[in-house]
């Protein structure tokens, strides 16, 4: 509340006040002292104040008044107003805000006491108690791990009484998150509460309104922490229906920091015809060390009601492990983890649907290393692993328990260690390297039992690698290989023809065994560069064409030297190896003796720039590359000549890449479609077949590209090849039970929010893929398909994003979804709908925008089901 005080101009010059007037330690005047006054000021510090306008001494008040700007410092407590009267006998002060002839008040007080601040109309304090009334105060606390902005929670209150540092009592407040402090979009109205700073407040009777009108939202009473950083308590579940489950309380549970390095949180499911599913996850990481975390979900699933012929009870489980270590931990050793196992239909199945996302996850993968490097020369860098590879659908389970590398670095004996090193004697180099593994091959239902290690495999592969190079004519480059092998098993088998089951029987035999095998080889290769020049003053100056031939030579004998044989019942003799349940494969019973070519192309143009200003020519690549090869086998009865592949990208488009691959085969085939050795020339054919081909490309487009100076498109989707790895389409986040967009935290309350604009800003992405297969005459296009997605902002708090795609060939679209985005300044509102495709769906969010508050929303979503085929 204002104080009324009148500014007057003193016309007596107020006398200077004693530097020592609110020192305790000095006495003022010993004569006047007034010997009634029993109390001793509880001051410990100087008190220092300043004011614009005037400062003025009243000793008949006992009072010092500031105005205008004034300012008032003592120990850790800081006030500042338009306007303050301090009682220097009882050490209290008011301070209020300054309002001009329009009825317009300016210089509001801020209080600030340690952390604290407060930014009240009017506030009185006591320096001694350091008690204090404040009128219409307001607060921003911290809550959560967020930064001070959109998390914070505001604070207001009517009337707000500090009874010490910690404790204030506030009568008529309001709770909210809005970043509109004057006019908040909603709030929480309290009627009395106890406010802790940074911990707490314990509130009476609350209830939300929204553009202050009531809603019937309310608690009897409420408890809102606001500590900072990580503190245990509550997960406020979801609550919802399931046709098949009946109801439910989703993602409930308990966050515990058990210590500053490490975390818990357990959360689970609850359904009322009895299934139930708990998880645990826990995060810890240690600065400069490491980081990770582990998570473990367990489900315990019922179909129907017991006693019904469809009952059915299954439980499921999943493991997901991620440990890192920090580079500067240790720069010689690493220790890493990533694991992910659990039931194939772990996702296809869950309870909870913020898992329906990667129920199209087909394999379970994972991997836990050691790896430690001897740097002293020459240097070993060996590894420990431990890998995991489950397929969902055919519950096939593939392990190393463990596998062991070590590899030596490369070595010249004929060199000096820091020279250079000429010719082909000096360039002569070799290494050496082990790989050890215990392979184990079973299936989901033996997992974790003991049959799971009656198929493991037992071996080890030493390898030595030696090889040089030279120049020879000064542009050709000769490189000479070799590798010998040595190979160890713990078992071998042995066949032999039962004459009684008259069948073949084949034993295992437990034991060390080996064998080795060794291959040597050669290449030659150049680079060969073609320009043609048309002149400075065409568009294109230049073509440049870039040649890099090579051909090599590779041989390895037959090591039939470890093969056995035994008679079938036709008493005919057959061949077998008894490594054939060798992890690193059987020893070669052919010879090997072939020749490859291979011709990598590239094209570039020199252009004129388009900028007159500019001294040098533009170079634009043609093409990026083209590449042929094919290899010749002498050993072989027919067909030598193996197809020749065609491999090529571009970008003579900008932004636009364009990947292809293609097959000739140069031999003919007969009416069944089988090669034959007959050159398809010579068989009324052309000099080559095109067996196969494939053509892909994609492109991203931004809608700032058509502005003038517009930038590139990003490239990030463009450094992958479109149509592979990870789907460029994806939209971000899009998982029910998540946003669909990237929540931007950018400050958009003051942007207006037109019906219509001028601009709309808007991204698409596209991938075009066909494949093309001749190689029984068919001439079939196998897939021929465009996959698009992309986001518009209809207006700066409108968005909408879709991803689809339309199978060319077969005339239909692939899997729809559409996502909308309305930002409501301190709410978020969202709906996902896939209106057709495999899995039909939609959800629908609205909610506070805010983490403290996040569990203040409303969520609905349809039951997912396979659509009628």
């Amino acid at each position: 509340m204002p104080l009324p005080i009148k500014a007057l101009q003193d016309s007596i010059t107020a006398p200077l006040l004693p530097p020592n007037i609110l020192n305790d330690s000095i006495s003022v005047d010993s004569v006047e002292t007034d010997s009634l006054s029993g109390k001793k000021p509880l001051l410990l510090d100087q008190i220092k104040y300043k004011a614009k306008d005037y400062v003025k001494l009243s000793q008949k008040d006992n009072k010092i008044y500031l105005y205008d700007e004034a300012e008032i410092y003592y120990q850790d407590t800081e006030l500042k107003a338009g306007v303050i009267v301090m009682d220097y006998i009882k050490n209290e002060v008011y301070a209020g805000r300054l309002k001009d002839s329009t009825g317009t008040y300016s210089q509001l007080p801020y209080f600030k006491q340690g952390t604290n601040e407060v930014r009240p109309d009017s506030i009185r304090f006591n320096f001694d108690t350091q008690k204090a009334l404040i009128w219409n105060s307001r607060t921003e606390q911290q809550a959560g791990l967020g930064q001070i902005g959109s998390d914070a929670m505001k604070v207001y209150a009517e009337v707000t009484k500090k009874e010490n540092d910690s404790v204030y009592f506030l009568s008529e407040g309001k709770l909210t998150t809005s970043k509109d402090t004057v006019d908040p979009d909603y709030y929480i109205r309290i009627r009395k509460a106890k406010f802790v700073p940074k911990k707490k407040i314990i509130a009476g009777l609350s209830n939300i309104y929204i553009v202050d009108v009531p809603t019937p939202i309310a608690l009897p009473f409420a408890y809102f922490p606001l500590s900072s950083g990580r503190t245990a308590g509550l997960i406020f579940p979801t609550f919802g229906n399931d046709p098949q489950r009946g109801y439910f309380l989703q993602n409930g549970g308990y966050y515990l920091p058990i210590s500053e390095y490490v975390d818990l949180q357990l959360t689970g499911d609850f359904y009322t015809n009895g299934s139930y599913g708990f998880r645990g996850n826990s995060i810890y990481a240690k600065r400069y060390k490491f980081r990770g975390n582990i998570n473990f979900s367990y489900e315990n699933i019922i179909q129907s009601q017991k006693g019904f012929d469809d009952f059915s009870r299954t439980s499921n489980y999943n493991i997901r492990i991620q440990h890192t270590q920090d580079p500067k931990a240790s720069p010689y050793s690493r220790f890493s983890a990533s694991v992910n196992l659990g039931s194939s239909q772990f996702f296809t199945n869950s309870l909870n649907q913020v898992n329906r996302s990667q129920t199209q996850t087909n394999t379970f993968a994972s991997s836990i290393s050691y790896s430690k490097t001897f740097p002293a020369y020459p240097s070993v860098n060996t590894s420990l692993t431990l890998t995991h590879s489950q397929n969902s659908r055919t519950q096939a389970i593939n392990m190393s328990l463990p596998t062991f590398q070590a590899s030596m670095e490369r070595i010249f004996p004929f060199a000096k260690r820091d020279g250079i090193k000429k010719g082909i004697v000096q360039n002569v180099n070799f290494q050496y390297d082990v790989n050890a593994q215990n392979s184990i091959t079973t299936t989901e239902e033996d997992f974790f039992t003991s049959e799971m290690f009656e198929n493991a495999r037992v071996g080890a592969r030493h390898r030595i690698p030696i090889g040089t190079n030279f120049k020879v004519a000064k542009y050709l480059s000769v490189s000479l290989n070799g590798s010998y092998e040595d190979v160890w098993t713990l078992e071998t088998i042995r066949r032999r023809f039962d004459t009684d089951e008259q069948a073949v029987v084949t034993d295992t035999i437990p034991g060390f065994d080996r064998f080795n095998r060794y291959n040597m080889g050669a290449s030659i290769g150049t680079t060969v560069y073609g320009t043609f020049n048309f002149g400075e003053d065409k568009k294109i100056q230049a073509i440049r064409h870039v040649m890099r031939p090579s051909i090599g030579y590779s041989y390895a004998p037959s090591f039939e030297q470890f093969y056995d044989t035994y008679l079938d019942g036709d008493n005919e003799e057959v061949q077998y190896t008894p490594f054939e349940t060798s992890i690193y494969g059987r020893p070669s019973l052919s010879k090997g003796n072939s020749l490859s070519f291979s011709l990598q192309n590239s094209l570039e143009a020199k252009v004129r720039d388009k900028d007159s200003t500019a001294t040098e020519p533009r170079k634009v690549s043609i093409l990026s590359n083209l590449t042929f090869s094919a290899n010749y086998n002498f050993e072989a009865d027919s067909l030598k000549l193996s197809p020749i592949n065609m491999t090529g990208a571009t970008e003579i488009i900008k932004n636009v890449p364009i990947n292809f691959s293609a097959t000739f085969d140069p031999y003919a085939i007969d009416n069944n479609g089988r090669r034959i050795n007959t050159f398809n020339i010579n068989n009324g054919g052309g000099l080559f077949r095109l067996t196969s081909a494939r053509l892909n490309t994609g492109f991203s487009l931004k809608s700032d590209m058509f502005k003038k100076g517009g930038g590139k498109s990003d490239q990030d989707d463009q450094d992958q090849d479109p149509g592979y790895g990870n789907n460029p389409f994806e939209l971000q986040g899009a998982r029910d039970g998540q946003p669909f967009f990237q929540e931007d935290d950018s400050d958009t309350d003051d942007v207006d929010n037109p019906l219509y604009k001028n601009e709309m800003p808007w991204d698409a992405r596209i991938t075009y893929v066909a494949t093309y297969n001749n190689s029984n005459r068919q001439s079939e296009i196998t897939n021929h398909s465009l996959m698009f997605s992309g986001n518009i902002k209809l207006s700066p708090k409108w968005e909408v994003g879709f991803n689809s795609g339309y199978d060319i060939k077969n005339k239909g679209f692939a899997d729809t979804r559409f996502a909308f985005k309305r930002d409501l300044n301190s709410f978020r509102l969202s709906f996902d709908w896939t209106p057709f495709g495999r899995f039909e769906r939609w959800y629908f969010f609205i909610g506070i925008k805010a983490s403290i508050l996040k569990d203040l929303k409303w969520e609905n979503r349809s039951q997912p089901f396979v659509s009628r085929r």
